[in-house]
C-alpha cells in the first residue's frame, strides 16, 4: 500500500478558502443530484468536450506528468512505478478516444433490467439508476483519474478521485482540464473532484463520510485494497491484485501455449492482468519448457521454478514459498510441472487471488473443467489474460477489476456504476382491493 493511506490521523489543516474532504463530498452530493436528472444528449456533451479538452492544448498536462516522473526518480523509484506513473501525448489521444467511445454508448441510466404486469394490472419495472458519489481511491495511474471520471460522467454519477501522491501534478492537471471543459457545458463542475489534501487524514476522512460517499472503489496493491476494506464505513466496491495463472494442459497445442505465455506475461508487466505464474502438465513439460523458458529468459523474464522447471533451462532459479503467491508487476513468473489438471486447479485455488485465470487446450472437456471449478472473475481459454481489461472487452475502459461477487464482478463498466429501482405503474391500486386492469 502507498503511504497515502492511513487511519488515525487528525483533520488536516487547510489552506483559507479551500474546500475540505467533507466539502468537496457535500458539493460532489449537489452536483450527483443535478446529474441524475440530466438527459443522455448533455451527459455526451460533456465528454466530447472533455475529449477536447484534453488533447488540444496538452502541454500543461504533459509538464506536470514530468514533474511527477522527475520527483519519483529522485524518489528511487523505478520499473513499474515509473511506467504506470508516464503519461504521453499519444496516451493522452488514446484517453481522449476512450471517452468519446463511452459518450457514443448507450445511455446506461433509466435502461430497462426487467419487467412484468402482474395479474392485478400492476405494471411493475426494475430500471438502472445512478450510484451517486463515487469515491476512487488508487495509486500512481494517472490514466485512471480520467477513465474513472468519464465512466462517471456517463453514467450520471459524480466522481471524487484520489490518487496517489507519486501523481499529485499529473492528477491535479487533468481535473482541472476536465472542469474547464464542463464548465461550458450543462454538466455541473462539482461531478469531478480531486479530495482536497495531500496527507492520510483526507483518505481517513473519505472513508468516513458514509451517506455522503455511496461507495468507494480501491484500486491499486493489497495492503491499500485491504484497508479501505477494513477501515471504510463507506461500502467498498473491492478491487483484486492478480496473481494470474497461465495453464498448460496435456492436450494443449504447444505453439498456441508459447505465444499466449510470452504475452500473457511480457505485453505489459505491471498490470493486474499479466501472467505471474506459469503451470505445465508433465505430459508436455519436457516439450513446452525449453521452449518457453528460453522465450521467457531471452526477454528478460526471471523464472523462479520448481526442481523440475530448473532442470530444463539453466537461468532458471529456485521457487520459495513466497514465489507461488506473489503478484511481481515486472519481469519476473512462478513455473511449476503439475501432474493433472486437478492439481493445477488446486494449486490455484490456493494461492490466486479470484482475478484472471487461463488454460491452453484443445480438450473440451478440460476446458469446462477448469472454467467450471475456478470460482474467479475472469477465466480465459486459448487466450492472454490480458484481455481481462474493460478496452478489450467492449466497455470502452473499466473502473477497475472487482473480484467480489456482489452487485459487480470483473472488469466494471458503466452497468457497474448503477444500481436498480422498482418502478410500480398502477391504476388506483390499493393492497387490499382490486382496479381495472391497465389498458
Amino acid at each position: 500500500m502507498t503511504a497515502d493511506v492511513s487511519v488515525g490521523a487528525p483533520t488536516e489543516a487547510k489552506e483559507p478558502g479551500e474546500r475540505d474532504v467533507r466539502g468537496a463530498a457535500l458539493a460532489a452530493r449537489a452536483a450527483s443530484l443535478l446529474l441524475a436528472g440530466t438527459t443522455a444528449d448533455v451527459r455526451n456533451a460533456a465528454l466530447l468536450a472533455v475529449a477536447r479538452r484534453l488533447t488540444v492544448d496538452p502541454a500543461d498536462i504533459l509538464a506536470a506528468n514530468q514533474r511527477d516522473l522527475a520527483a519519483a526518480r529522485d524518489a528511487g523509484l523505478g520499473g513499474s512505478v515509473l511506467d504506470r506513473l508516464t503519461l504521453t501525448r499519444e496516451q493522452l489521444d488514446s484517453l481522449a478516444g476512450t471517452v468519446r467511445f463511452l459518450a457514443a454508448q448507450p445511455d446506461p441510466v433509466g435502461a430497462a433490467v426487467d419487467g412484468t404486469v402482474m395479474p392485478n394490472g400492476l405494471d411493475v419495472r426494475r430500471i438502472r439508476v445512478p450510484l451517486g458519489v463515487v469515491g476512487m481511491i488508487y495509486e500512481g495511474r494517472p490514466n485512471v483519474t480520467v477513465d474513472a471520471a468519464a465512466l462517471c460522467l456517463k453514467s450520471a454519477n459524480s466522481a471524487l478521485l484520489r490518487g496517489s501522491s507519486t501523481a499529485r501534478h499529473t492528477n491535479a492537471a487533468l481535473v482541472a482540464a476536465m472542469r474547464q471543459a464542463l464548465a461550458d457545458t450543462g454538466v455541473p463542475v462539482d461531478a469531478v473532484q480531486l479530495v482536497p489534501g495531500t496527507t492520510h487524514a483526507a483518505v481517513h476522512e473519505l472513508m468516513s463520510l458514509r451517506g455522503l460517499v455511496d461507495v468507494l472503489v480501491p484500486r491499486g496493491g493489497a495492503e491499500l485494497i485491504r484497508t479501505t476494506v477494513r477501515e471504510s464505513a463507506v461500502p467498498v466496491i473491492e478491487t483484486g491484485v492478480g496473481n494470474c495463472h497461465v495453464y498448460v494442459d496435456a492436450h494443449a497445442d504447444l505453439d498456441k501455449a508459447l505465444a499466449i505465455v510470452v504475452d500473457a506475461k511480457t505485453q505489459r508487466t505491471s498490470v493486474c492482468n499479466a501472467a505471474e505464474s506459469l503451470l505445465v502438465h508433465e505430459a508436455v513439460a519436457a516439450d513446452f519448457l525449453p521452449r518457453a523458458l528460453a522465450a521467457l529468459v531471452e526477454r528478460g523474464v526471471v523464472v523462479h521454478g520448481d526442481a523440475r522447471v530448473r532442470a530444463c533451462h539453466g537461468a532458471v532459479v529456485a521457487a520459495t514459498g513466497e514465489d507461488w503467491g506473489r503478484e511481481y508487476l515486472g519481469l519476473e513468473i512462478s513455473a511449476a510441472v503439475v501432474g493433472s489438471l486437478d492439481a493445477a486447479v488446486e494449486h490455484i485455488r490456493r494461492y490466486g487471488t479470484g482475478h484472471t485465470e487461463a488454460i491452453v487446450t484443445d480438450s473440451q472437456s478440460a476446458a469446462r473443467r477448469f472454467v467450471a471449478a475456478l470460482d474467479t472473475a475472469v477465466v480465459a481459454v486459448n487466450a492472454s489474460t490480458r484481455f481481462a481489461d474493460g478496452g478489450e472487452l467492449g466497455l470502452g475502459t473499466e473502473l477497475g477489476v472487482s473480484t467480489q461477487k456482489l452487485h459487480a464482478r470483473g472488469p466494471m463498466g458503466l452497468t457497474a456504476l448503477t444500481t436498480t429501482k422498482y418502478v410500480l405503474v398502477g391504476d388506483g391500486h390499493t393492497r387490499g382491493g382490486t382496479a381495472a386492469p391497465l389498458p
